[in-house]
C-alpha cells in the first residue's frame, strides 16, 4: 500500500492495521518460542556437562582409584582419585552440609532464571553451572558416608594447584561467562543495558 492510500483512508489501510497487530502478537509468541529454545539450550548443555562429569568420575573411580597418580603431562597434570568432603577446588571440607545447601540453592535459582531466559550465551553459562551443581551434588548425596554429607570425587591434578574434577571447571566457565555477559551488559532476558 501506498503512502497516499494510507492517508486517504482506504479499506486496505484497515486490513493492513489488523496486519500489522496479527504481526505483533506473531512477534509476541515468536518471543516467547525463542525462550523455549533457550531452556533447552539450557538443559541440554547442563545434561552434557553432567554426563560428562559422571562419566569421568565412575571411570577414574574404577581404573584409578587406590592406584599411583597417572602423568598425563608430566609433573605439570597428573590424574590422582582424592575424595573430597569441601567445596570445590578442596576448600571448607568440614562444611559439607553447607556446600550441599548451597547447590541446592543454585539449582533453584537458575530453575526461577530460566521463565525469562532469551539469551544464548546466558542458556549456555546457566547450563555450566546447572550441570557441574548437578554433578557434585550426585556426589554428595550418593556416595559415603550419604545423607547429603558425601565426599566429591576430585580427579584432576594440576602441579602446585588444587586438585578437581570437570563439575568444578564447568561451575567455574559458566560463573566466568556470567561476569563477561554482566560486564557487557547482557540480561538472561536478552535486553543489553548500559551503567
Amino acid at each position: 500500500m501506498t503512502e497516499a492510500e494510507q492517508a486517504i483512508g482506504t479499506p486496505d489501510a484497515g486490513k493492513a492495521e489488523e496486519g500489522a497487530g496479527t504481526s505483533a502478537a506473531g512477534s509476541g509468541e515468536a518471543a516467547e518460542g525463542k525462550g523455549k529454545r533457550r531452556v533447552g539450550v539450557l538443559l541440554a548443555v547442563a545434561a552434557l556437562a553432567y554426563l560428562i562429569d559422571l562419566t569421568s568420575k565412575l571411570a577414574v573411580v574404577a581404573k584409578l582409584e587406590h592406584h599411583a597418580p597417572v602423568e598425563v603431562i608430566g609433573s605439570w597434570l597428573q590424574f590422582e582419585v582424592i575424595r573430597n568432603r569441601g567445596a570445590a577446588f578442596g576448600f571448607g571440607e568440614a562444611m559439607t552440609i553447607v556446600f550441599t545447601v548451597i547447590a541446592v540453592g543454585v539449582i533453584v535459582v537458575i530453575a526461577r532464571l530460566a521463565r525469562k531466559l532469551h539469551s544464548l550465551p546466558w542458556a549456555i553459562a546457566l547450563g555450566l553451572l546447572l550441570g557441574g551443581a548437578f554433578g557434585n551434588l550426585t556426589d554428595r548425596i550418593f556416595r559415603a558416608p550419604g545423607d547429603f554429607q558425601g565426599a566429591v570425587v576430585d580427579f584432576i591434578a594440576p602441579s602446585h594447584f588444587a586438585v578437581f574434577n570437570l563439575a568444578d571447571s564447568a561451575i567455574v566457565c559458566g560463573g566466568f561467562l556470567i561476569v563477561i555477559l554482566s560486564f557487557h551488559g547482557l540480561d538472561p532476558d536478552g535486553t543489553v543495558h548500559k551503567d
